[in-house]
């Protein structure tokens, strides 16, 4: 796994496109009471995908920056979406002393924060002195949500922006998503807008194929609200029914369609 410290209480992880062609992003996000990994990635076995050793290393390795807090600091393991490649380490956590495994399917995720099934779901995770905002944004799948945390000002919008292909089940679900993500990135602060894979090359408008496992054009992770606002304007251009488009760093991509 590629590990990036973003801070020293924010760690930016990705799978190794070798080991899975999808190579997602997790993310490691540290409070003072316990510590959030956002996804687990697209591989079951720990031989070829170690995301609890590396977890558990980096863990420590905060820890040992904070001999004040206890060894029985906890791991809670929430998820952006239901799909296989973000979830599919979530059995290597089964027996991790001092961890809490949310489930990712809808029922079981947004019952955690909250949530009923009205428009404009918004709830909070409290890490000890880093607190998420959680809020529902389904469209690429009925359980997606965006996690917003003040303390980066990152946008973790998962599969829902992302610069790549943009699978869209629901075509009126994500286009609500996309106006609320919108809404709120006009109204609080943002640095970043960062999903979970990279699936355009550097040149506008040209994806790598699927499945592709080496990538050396790639352009950045982080994107901005103005991404948001572009996802909008394709959505119009589209119109209401459900249609493929290509944009330069983005491609609407309804699976429907």
């Amino acid at each position: 796994m590629q590990v990036f410290w973003y801070d020293a209480d924010t760690v930016v992880l990705r799978q190794n496109k070798a080991v899975n062609y999808e190579a997602p992003f997790v993310f490691l996000l540290f409070g003072d009471e316990r510590v959030v990994l956002l996804d687990t990635g697209a591989t079951v076995s720990q031989q070829y995908f170690p995301l609890r050793a590396v977890v558990d290393d980096l863990i420590g390795s905060w820890l040992g920056r904070h001999p004040e807090v206890g060894r029985s600091y906890g791991l809670l393991i929430l998820h952006t979406h239901s799909h296989g490649d973000h979830v599919a380490g979530d059995a290597q956590f089964s027996n991790r002393a001092h961890t809490t495994l949310v489930p990712a399917g809808r029922e079981a995720a947004w019952q955690y924060f909250g949530f009923s099934d009205t428009p404009d779901e918004r709830g909070e995770v409290d890490l000890g002195g880093r607190t998420l905002v959680v809020l529902a944004t389904p469209g690429h799948d009925a359980a997606a949500v965006t996690f917003h945390d003040p303390w980066t000002g990152i946008l973790f919008t998962g599969d829902t922006v992302y610069r790549g292909r943009l699978y869209i089940e629901d075509w009126t679900a994500f286009s609500r998503s996309i106006d609320r993500l919108i809404r709120f990135g006009d109204t609080h602060p943002v640095t970043h807008v960062v999903g979970c894979h990279i699936e355009m090359t550097t040149t506008p408008g040209v994806d790598y194929p699927v499945r592709t496992t080496y990538q050396p054009d790639e352009p950045p992770l982080e994107m901005t609200v103005d991404h948001l606002h572009l996802v909008r304007s394709a959505l119009d251009a589209a119109g209401p029914k459900p249609v493929r488009m290509v944009c330069d760093d983005f491609i609407l991509w309804p699976t429907n369609a």
